[in-house]
């Protein structure tokens, strides 16, 4: 059984050999490959590598296009600027000081250079890996890219003050998420991914009246599309558990803030479950049998189905045992 088959097994529900290895590796994954993290999220061809190079060193059966939030950002007219020992910079929101959508570029993720770029780095993985790993797309959530076009502090204002400019700003935000999604599945990827980290911070009535309904628009398009739809957001979800039980997604990433039995009760038996380990206390600083120990409780708890996977990204300056660790394989249970 490839890492395909295991992967497409589990979110169908078959039986498979053992637990798919879903680890989230960006600034690590450079780090392991000796390259600057400028270089991994400017050039796909280095992104690419470096993903190969873990799931040859580690057993990864995801073929990962995550590097920064700002590809559909840069799109949209803003600039970025990369740095070599860190994630790239946006240093001038587009909208921070008005709030003129006509003023937004008009994204085409075939001519936006950054977002070319993602294309081009799930081509190559569908060229060099296809039929044998998944390829997992990704695009930014709507409440996410909002934020980084108008500035986190600004946008989390507008949520209270100006829904309705929230609202226009958010759609425009998933009818680019939608396009980005398309072009990424025709390119070969199986599963498009979606951030939207800063839906933590929303209370559950702003998140169910304002942001949800534009996720669920957006899992929707890309199911309709034939893809699977993972959904990312880290921190504590608690509070937004059951708007997301109704987005009707695939995979949810659950950090470790999160209690992975509620997750399961409210979320239910069909959503595939990854996480919930503390990549810093649990990963990072964690002993390698440890680890191992914690994968196998978070699955007895959780059961099927279930993919391995941290909390969230797995830091820079990782042990590569304990990386080994997480990755040792878990027989899949019944």
């Amino acid at each position: 059984m490839n890492s395909l088959e295991r992967y497409l097994g589990v979110v169908r529900g078959e039986q498979v050999d053992f637990l798919p290895r879903l680890p989230i590796l960006m600034l690590f994954a450079a780090e392991h490959l000796g390259v600057d993290y400028g270089s991994f999220a400017a050039d796909h061809r280095v992104l690419v590598e470096a993903n190969r190079r873990m799931a040859a060193d580690f057993g990864l059966d995801q073929m990962n296009t995550m590097s920064d939030p700002y590809r559909e950002t840069q799109g949209f007219g803003a600039e970025i600027v990369y740095v070599k020992d860190g994630v790239p910079r946006c240093p001038h929101p587009p909208l921070a000081e008005h709030k003129d959508l006509a003023a937004l570029g008009r994204p085409d993720p075939r001519r936006s250079a950054r977002m070319r770029d993602r294309l081009e780095a799930v081509r190559a993985y569908r060229e060099n890996c296809g039929g044998r790993f998944s390829i997992m797309g990704w695009v930014e959530g709507p409440a996410a890219e909002a934020a980084d076009l108008r500035g986190v502090a600004t946008f989390l204002i507008d949520l209270l003050d100006d829904e309705v400019f929230a609202g226009e700003l958010m759609d425009r935000c998933v009818e680019v998420g939608i396009a980005f999604a398309h072009a990424q599945i025709e390119e070969g990827a199986e599963t498009i991914g979606i951030g939207d980290a800063i839906a933590s911070q929303i209370s559950p009535g702003v998140y169910e009246r304002l942001i949800q309904p534009r996720e669920k628009r957006l899992v929707q398009a890309i199911k309709g599309m034939g893809a699977l739809v993972r959904l990312h957001i880290c921190g504590d979800i608690t509070h937004l558990l059951p708007g997301i039980a109704d987005l009707g997604i695939d995979i949810a990433d659950v950090d470790h803030l999160v209690d992975m039995a509620q997750a399961r009760r409210v979320l239910g038996s069909r959503v595939t479950l990854t996480g919930n380990i503390d990549p810093a206390d649990g990963v990072l600083f964690g002993q390698p049998e440890a680890i191992r120990q914690a994968v196998r409780r978070t699955y007895a708890e959780v059961g099927n189905p279930y993919m391995v996977n941290a909390g969230c990204e797995i830091p820079p300056g990782t042990p590569v045992a304990n990386l080994k660790a997480l990755c040792d394989p878990v027989p899949y249970g019944p």
